[in-house]
């Protein structure tokens, strides 16, 4: 039977605040007369019932309330895609008063998949765990935490010295010093000079020109914790740099897979509100995972910006569709709701969402959470690192890939292959680890943006470009946009990728992308 059918039956029965079994509307579409099968059944739900289950359909079939085919000879009918919560094809219904928040739906069973098979972790999410106040001691304890946990990684590849040992060594003396890269700088001769910061104080490198890795200095950011080797000069007051290591991802690193064939698609800037929001785009990302295409696609991560938002860039008022944030957040509620019910979702904030701008952003609030109640989402922090069935999955929104970006040559980092910026964030080992830039960062106890644990899949936004590779194996995804270019995109040249929604498999890290504009 054609989507658009069952896709009617589920707008109609979440206008009246249920969700359905998917099988449940597949017997309801095959009736004679689905409308009044409908109706019948809706008349013969428990009070308390907030699902439309097979049995419910069943039994008031049998009964003869419908003209439609009896409960046998519907289940033999083809089985239909996965039941949304919203009409798939059109603007989901005004729904009035107050009506029960969208359950699970059928869970598993709408997938044929035992829910025991689903397994979703949460770690590293901060919301309601700030501490910071902004006085100096926190921006302190941030950068000490970095430098202790980081550094931490390369200790144990060199011989470490705190910056007021090495100024006390005799000239000639071989040293390796762990610290923050508190300043670069060319000299005269065409050499790099990188200051080292550790808790002791700092110490000058010097990077010799001819020397084969200093195409490495190009990838340096301040504030990064790096190791050097080198050589003491004779008045000790500088050495000279014979090697350096970054905190990096190991390159024997072997990621963790499902045990089964399951499927997640990773998605990002939404952008509701705004004029360029692809609303058909959408519908055909929803339609699809309704399809039999798409049955194994059980978890769908959204790595921020849900919403356009309100005064984020100059003049933005002029292309905004929905001028108000939080009816921007229930419009886009109401797209979420398209999405098939049996799909656990997981969303972080972006730049653009009603949260703080500085990072790490904690989840919404409340009231926030209680408007994008639809499936009951997993809202966390940004970043957060997600685990799927033993596949972790560091979720990021992406600002600081602008930093990157016009910090490092164009060959290793760019906007049209985002994913090769995200590797110089798995390199340093952190997802932001520029102070004073483009970049927000909120100084905490704990600095949440280290990489501590290796991630499988490293999921960013952003930059509305679409890219994918493996660093080390790691899988890196900037999973593009669903808003079209705006006027303030083209003044400053960026030509999105909008529209497409890459699908992991769990089971083999192998990664496809969907084109629904």
């Amino acid at each position: 039977m054609p989507l658009e059918a069952s896709a009617r039956i589920v707008s109609e029965l979440t206008s009246r605040g249920y969700n359905a079994e998917r099988e449940a509307v597949t017997k309801l579409a095959s009736a004679e007369n689905p409308q009044a099968a409908l109706e019948r059944v809706v008349e013969d739900l428990p009070e308390d019932a907030l699902v439309v289950r097979t049995d419910h359909v069943d039994s008031t079939l049998l009964r003869g309330n419908s003209t439609g085919p009896n409960a046998d000879a519907a289940s033999d009918s083809p089985a239909d895609p996965a039941v949304s919560t919203g009409d798939a094809t059109t603007d989901p219904p005004a729904t009035g008063g107050d009506v029960p928040v969208e359950t699970k739906g059928g869970g598993g069973a709408d997938r044929s998949v035992d829910p025991a098979l689903r397994s979703l972790e949460i770690a590293g999410d901060m919301t309601g765990q700030s501490t910071g106040t902004g006085e100096y001691e926190d921006f302190v304890a941030v950068f000490r935490d970095r430098l202790e946990r980081l550094g931490s990684k390369l200790r144990g590849r060199v011989n470490h010295r705190p910056a007021s040992a090495i100024q006390n060594m005799p000239g000639g003396s071989d040293v390796a010093m762990v610290g923050l890269v508190n300043d670069i700088r060319s000299t005269a001769s065409g050499h790099w000079l990188i200051e080292l910061e550790d808790a002791t104080g700092t110490f000058p490198w010097l990077v010799m020109k001819d020397r084969e890795y200093v195409d490495l200095v190009d990838e340096l950011l301040c504030d990064e914790v790096l190791a050097m080797e080198g050589t003491l000069a004779d008045d000790s007051g500088i050495a000279f740099v014979d090697s350096m290591y970054f905190p990096d991802i190991p390159r024997t690193h072997e990621p963790s897979t499902a045990d089964r064939h399951v499927q997640a698609a990773l998605i990002s800037d939404v952008h509701v509100g705004s004029d360029e929001f692809m609303a058909e785009a959408w519908n055909r990302f929803a339609d699809w995972l309704h399809t039999e295409q798409a049955q194994h696609v059980e978890y769908l991560l959204l790595a921020g910006d849900m919403v356009e938002g309100v005064g984020v860039y100059p003049d933005q008022d002029e292309e905004l569709e929905i001028v108000d944030i939080y009816e921007q957040y229930e419009a886009f509620s109401e797209h979420l709701k398209k999405i098939p019910g049996d799909i656990e979702i997981v969303m972080i904030p972006g730049n653009h969402d009603a949260v703080r701008l500085a990072e790490p952003q904690p989840g919404f609030d409340e009231e926030l959470r209680e408007i994008m109640s639809a499936h009951d989402p997993q809202i966390v922090s940004n970043p957060s690192t997600v685990t799927l069935e033993g596949v972790s999955v560091l979720m990021y929104h992406g600002v600081s890939l602008d930093e990157v970006i016009a910090e490092l040559p164009e060959e290793k980092a760019s906007y049209d292959d985002p994913h090769k910026a995200m590797y110089q964030l798995l390199k340093k080992r952190h997802v932001a680890p520029q102070f004073g830039g483009h970049t927000r960062l909120a100084p905490e106890e704990r600095d949440y943006l280290v990489m501590e644990e290796v991630p499988d899949i490293f999921h960013t936004g952003h930059v509305h470009k679409l890219g994918f590779g493996k660093y080390h194996n790691v899988l890196a995804i900037n999973s593009g946009c669903w808003q079209a270019q705006t006027d303030f995109q083209k003044s400053v040249n960026i030509d999105p990728d909008a529209g497409y929604a890459p699908i992991v498999d769990l089971d083999t890290l192998d990664v496809t992308v969907q084109k629904f504009s």
